[in-house]
């Protein structure tokens, strides 16, 4: 039999890039499509099916079209560079589809509905929208966006492609919790995981009078870390201890590694005690939630109970990157509870978790590494100590390369934020509001003090929505494949 083999053509660079990103694009209609499913049990609301049809059914055979460059061809790698690339292209693509529904409504322009379909998939929860007024599919439309944007746009989507590049895609995107050798296998768990969770959760809720709507929708938004609600008021709405409690180990979870969640459900507890996030999460808070205790005394008339929980929910929706809130207005808070919540969405959440900010282990490097160098400095020369840090429950070797990486994005992560501060603070806003909400978008946290809402300038909205996505993203991947695209052009490298 003759082999046919080397007549099939092959294909490579951005020919191939552009192939993937066609079938990510139909992925992306189908994430649209979804959300479809509410009207079964709202069917007042079919008059809305429109808006979400049209952009889904509109990504798939664009997706299908572009997609046609790779079928039934011979795949190359994808050049050096161009795995950020393409997660950057997909991250914008999902974007922008998923920005339609809100735009064809009417009710939106083009800036808020970018804006909106951003803060869904970074997570953030930040909001143009009105959600006394907003039709359920749109609400459970947003949530939906949020989870698949807090366990991996990149991972829901990549499962499709060669495990060995779709694993590429998925650290491109941030993260590092490969659990099992296969891709594949790796998504199904985690997937499981984070659904197992949501559904406790959404019964818990349910359980304790939540409707079941709001009850799915706060869920969703507690994992993910996202803090989108159904309420005006948020988690406030419900005036709940036993609520609060419940989101309060929700977002815990969201806010942890996925490797730390298989170690506990094998029950290898003390590898997970150990590792230094989660000792860093406890020492935090052993030192914070107190101070914003005391600093609201103050405003509930000594009322130690309802100070220490005001204290305790606000602290873990910021550290966490959640952005729940029950306190209404949040302006109410004393300045130096304000300031704690700053610090706490600028150090952000775990690595490889839901969360944003810096992350708490690029923090407690920085940490350790202060120390490290006040005791080389005052121990012998002779004596030569080797730097480790606990990560899932083992002694890991700290390089100085790993050093000057922490260092490296922590000075990219501040002065990012120092330059969105002053964006804000250039439209009439004093500079520690400007600084607490830039730091909420960037931080992908969704607390606000007023500054983010419908009518706010076109230019906050992207600033907001740029640094959305340099948070989720951390920087590196966006950075690289801006890098890449200058690299070719520089070079007039032909992208076919």
């Amino acid at each position: 039999m003759k082999n046919n083999s080397s007549n099939i053509k092959e294909v490579s660079g951005y020919k191939l890039l552009l192939g993937y990103l066609g079938l990510f694009m139909i992925m992306i209609g189908i994430i649209i499509l979804i959300p479809l499913l509410v009207l079964i049990f709202y069917p007042e609301e079919l008059e809305n099916a429109k808006y979400f049809i049209i952009p889904g059914v509109l990504s798939i055979v664009l997706g299908y079209f572009v997609h046609k460059f790779i079928i039934g061809k011979q795949k190359q790698r994808l050049a050096k560079y161009q795995d950020a690339l393409l997660t950057l292209s997909i991250w914008i693509m999902a974007i922008i589809f998923s920005s339609f529904p809100f735009l064809l409504t009417g009710d939106y322009n083009i800036t808020q509905s970018i804006f909106e379909a951003t803060s869904g998939y970074t997570t953030t929860g930040l909001t143009v929208i009105d959600v006394t007024v907003t039709p359920r599919i749109f609400l459970m439309y947003r949530s939906f966006l949020q989870f698949v944007g807090g366990v991996g746009l990149v991972l829901v989507l990549t499962s499709t492609i060669s495990d060995r590049y779709g694993m590429k895609l998925y650290s491109a995107e941030g993260h590092n919790d490969k659990l099992l050798p296969n891709l594949a296998r790796s998504a199904r768990l985690i997937l499981t995981i984070y659904s197992s969770y949501i559904i406790i959760g959404a019964i818990l809720y349910t359980i304790l009078g939540m409707s079941f709507f709001d009850a799915i929708n706060h869920s969703i938004a507690a994992v993910a870390t996202g803090g989108f609600s159904t309420k005006t008021t948020s988690i406030a709405y419900f005036n709940s201890v036993y609520i609060e409690a419940v989101t309060i180990v929700l977002m815990i979870l969201g806010n942890t590694n996925f490797v730390v969640h298989l170690y506990f459900l094998k029950g290898r507890i003390k590898e997970v005690i150990k590792h230094v996030e989660l000792k860093f999460l406890f020492i935090l808070s052993i030192i914070l939630v107190p101070i914003m205790t005391i600093s609201v005394l103050s405003v509930y008339n000594g009322n130690w109970g309802e100070a220490f929980r005001i204290g305790i929910f606000q602290f873990f929706t910021g550290i966490t990157g959640t952005g729940f809130s029950i306190v209404n207005p949040l302006t109410i808070m004393p300045n130096i509870s304000l300031i704690i919540l700053i610090i706490v969405m600028v150090i952000g959440g775990g690595i490889g978790s839901t969360a944003g900010g810096i992350k708490q282990y690029r923090v407690a490097l920085a940490v350790k590494n202060l120390f490290w160098n006040f005791r080389d400095r005052i121990s012998s020369k002779n004596i030569i100590r080797t730097k480790y840090v606990n990560k899932f429950g083992k002694n890991i070797q700290v390089s100085d390369r790993d050093i000057i990486d922490v260092n490296s994005y922590v000075l990219v992560y501040i002065t990012t934020l120092i330059v969105g501060t002053l964006i804000f603070s250039a439209h009439g806003y004093n500079f520690q509001d400007s600084l607490f909400e830039f730091s909420s978008a960037l931080g992908t946290v969704g607390l606000s003090v007023g500054i983010i809402s419908y009518n706010s300038p076109s230019i906050m909205l992207w600033t907001s929505s740029i640094g959305m996505l340099l948070g989720r993203l951390e920087f590196y991947v966006i950075f690289v494949a801006i890098a890449k695209i200058v690299m070719d052009i520089s070079k007039r490298k032909a992208i076919w």
